[in-house]
């Protein structure tokens, strides 16, 4: 689909845009928003893994150690 996470999360926007539009016919608005998901989904895969890359890279007292990100406030 898209390149990297900002191509993808451009494609998303695209497509929530056409989306909300409310100018597109049943059978495209399905193909769009199956799109849609995949590239959400390939944006939240991304997301855990620089998150994951970050907590691995992270600089504690004793050198470079893994320092877990917190969690999301809900």
């Amino acid at each position: 689909m898209a390149d990297g996470f900002e191509g993808s999360l451009a494609a998303l926007e695209e497509r929530v845009r056409k989306l909300e539009s409310g100018d597109v016919p049943l059978e495209d608005a399905l193909k769009l928003f199956e799109e849609g998901v995949e590239l959400a989904r390939s944006c939240h895969e991304q997301l855990e893994a620089a998150e994951e890359r970050v907590a691995a890279l992270s600089r504690g007292t004793s050198g470079i150690e893994e320092t877990p990100l917190p969690e999301p406030q809900d």
